[in-house]
C-alpha cells in the first residue's frame, strides 16, 4: 500500500503539470487530442464526439485513432500504469499548419503554454505549503540544539538565537542552516553567523574545523525516546564490533542508561577526546552481551547547531508568506544541487529517478505509520509533494532540447530572430535531446536497482 501511496503521489504532480498546459492549451485555442492519467494502454477512455457522450473500456491505438467521431474533440484516458499523464497537443512534434497547431501560435501563445507546466508545479507546492505551515507553523531559524564542543558552541552562539545570515547568506528558513553547509560544503575557512538575540543583532566569526573521536552509530538523544539504536555506519567502529542497528545500549562502562538523553550523556562523558576504549553493555538479538569499542579519530568542518522548529501562528498573511518562501527554498535548494552536481561535488549515482523516489517515499510511508500513525503519512506525503513539485517545475524549466526548458528558449531565440526557426531541425535537436534523457534516465533507474537490492 504505501509504494501505491507513493505512486499514486508522483502521478498526481506530474498530472497537476500536464494539466497545466492542457488549460493553457485549451484557452489558446490549440488542439488536445488526449489528456491522460497514467501510462501503457488505456483502461478507460471518455469523450463527448458527434455521437454525443461517450465511454470506451480497454481502446486500442487502431480504434482510438479511427473512430470519426472523436476525430476532432479531446478525449479523456485513465492508463494502466500510475505513473505520471500526459497532454497530446496537436503540431506539438510534427509539422502541421493547421489553425489548431501549437506552432501556428503566436509566441507569446506558445510560451504560456509551456511555462504553464512548471507553474502549475510551483502553485500546487504553494498551496501544499499553505496546508502544511497553516497546520505545523512556520519553520522560523531559530537554534534549538548546539552541539557541545563544536564551533558554533564555542564561538557563544546559544540556543533561541535566530539565524539572521551565513557568510552573507540571507537565511530565511530553519532548514537552510543544514543545506547551506551541503550546497556551499565548508572548506575550513572561517565562518561569520549573524543572530538575533533579544533583538538585538550580533555576529560571530570562528573557524568550522572540528575534531572528536566517534563509534559510528546514531541514537535519538532525547528524554521520551529509548536507546535503540537507528543507524550503524559502515566501516566503523561499532560495525567492527559487530553491532548491528536495532540493537539497545544498556549501559556505558557500567553506567545504566534507560532514554536517549542519559545515553547522550553518558557518551559524552566517556568519550571525551582521549580516544581510550569505552565498554557497552548491549541487548542484541535476544542476548545480552558486553561490548569494548575504540572510537576512531574524526575531522570535519561544521557549524554545530541546529535551526529547526515550528512555531505556530494565527496571521493568515504570514502563513502566505512563508508559503511562498517554503517554495522559494526548494527551488533555490533544487538550483544548487543541480550546480553541485555539474561541478562534481555530487556524483550522478546520488540521483534518484522515478524507480528510486517511489522506493525511499514508500519507506518512509511506512515508517510514519509506524511512528505516528495516519496523522504523520500525510504530512510526510505533503512534504515531499511540496519538494518533488518544486523539484519537477525547476527541472523542466532548465533548457535542455525536449524539456519544457528547450522549448521556451527556441522561442526565445525566435523572438530575438523576429522569424521561427526550421521546424524540422527544432524537431531533429529535440529528439536527440529527449534520446540523451532517455539515456541518463536508463543509468539513474538502473541504479536505483542497484541501491534497492542491496
Amino acid at each position: 500500500m504505501s509504494i501505491l501511496a507513493a505512486l499514486l503521489m508522483f502521478t498526481v504532480i506530474v498530472v497537476i503539470h500536464e494539466f497545466g498546459h492542457f488549460i493553457f492549451a485549451k484557452r489558446n485555442g490549440v488542439g488536445v487530442p488526449e489528456f491522460s492519467v497514467g501510462m501503457g494502454p488505456r483502461l478507460i477512455t471518455v469523450a463527448k464526439g458527434t455521437e454525443g457522450f461517450q465511454v470506451k473500456f480497454l481502446c486500442s491505438q487502431k480504434n482510438f485513432e479511427n473512430n470519426k467521431a472523436w476525430a476532432d474533440v479531446t478525449k479523456y484516458s485513465l492508463k494502466l500504469f500510475p505513473i505520471g499523464g500526459s497532454c497530446a497537443m496537436v503540431g506539438e512534434d510534427e509539422e502541421n499548419d493547421s489553425e489548431d497547431s501549437f506552432n501556428t501560435k503566436g509566441k507569446w501563445a506558445r510560451f504560456t503554454i509551456v511555462f504553464a507546466g512548471p507553474f502549475f508545479n510551483f502553485l500546487l507546492a504553494f498551496v501544499l505549503s499553505i496546508i502544511v505551515t497553516g497546520y505545523m507553523g512556520i519553520d522560523i531559524p531559530k537554534v534549538d540544539f548546539v552541539f557541545d564542543g563544536q564551533p558554533a558552541k564555542l564561538a557563544g552562539i546559544k540556543e533561541g538565537d535566530l539565524i539572521k545570515s551565513i557568510n552573507g547568506k540571507h537565511i530565511s528558513v530553519g532548514r537552510e542552516v543544514e543545506t547551506y553547509q551541503q550546497i556551499h560544503p565548508l572548506d575550513g575557512s572561517d565562518v561569520t553567523i549573524v543572530v538575533n538575540r533579544d533583538g538585538k543583532e550580533m555576529s560571530y566569526t570562528f573557524s568550522p574545523k572540528y575534531k572528536t573521536n566517534l563509534f559510528g552509530f546514531s541514537y535519538a538523544a532525547n528524554e521520551n525516546s529509548s536507546t535503540e539504536i537507528s543507524a550503524v555506519t559502515d566501516g566503523k567502529p561499532f560495525q567492527k564490533a559487530g553491532i548491528k542497528k536495532g540493537a539497545k545500549i544498556l549501559s556505558v562502562n557500567g553506567t545504566k542508561v534507560s532514554t536517549g538523553a542519559e545515553l547522550k550523556k553518558a557518551v559524552e562523558q566517556y568519550n571525551d577526546g582521549s580516544g581510550n576504549a569505552v565498554s557497552f553493555e548491549i541487548e542484541q538479538a535476544g542476548e545480552t552481551k558486553s561490548y569494548t569499542v575504540t572510537p576512531e579519530p574524526y575531522e570535519t568542518n561544521t557549524i554545530g547547531a541546529v535551526a529547526y522548529g515550528r512555531q505556530k501562528t494565527g496571521n493568515v498573511f504570514t502563513v502566505l508568506k512563508y508559503s511562498v518562501i517554503e517554495v522559494k527554498y526548494w527551488i533555490v535548494t533544487t538550483l544548487g544541487s543541480l550546480k553541485q552536481l555539474v561541478t562534481g561535488n555530487i556524483s550522478i549515482n546520488a540521483l534518484s529517478g522515478p524507480v528510486g523516489i517511489v522506493d525511499a517515499v514508500g519507506s518512509e510511508i511506512e515508517e510514519s505509520g509506524k511512528s505516528g500513525g495516519f496523522g504523520a503519512i500525510m504530512l510526510y506525503i505533503l512534504n515531499m509533494s511540496i519538494l518533488l513539485s518544486a523539484n519537477l517545475g525547476v527541472m523542466n524549466l532548465l533548457p535542455i532540447p525536449a524539456l519544457d526548458g528547450g522549448r521556451i528558449l527556441f522561442i526565445l531565440v525566435e523572438a530575438i530572430r523576429r522569424k521561427p526557426l526550421d521546424r524540422e531541425k527544432e524537431g531533429y535537436i529535440h529528439f536527440a535531446g529527449f534520446a540523451l534523457l532517455m539515456i541518463l534516465m536508463v543509468v539513474v533507474m538502473y541504479n536505483d536497482i542497484v541501491k534497492i537490492i542491496r
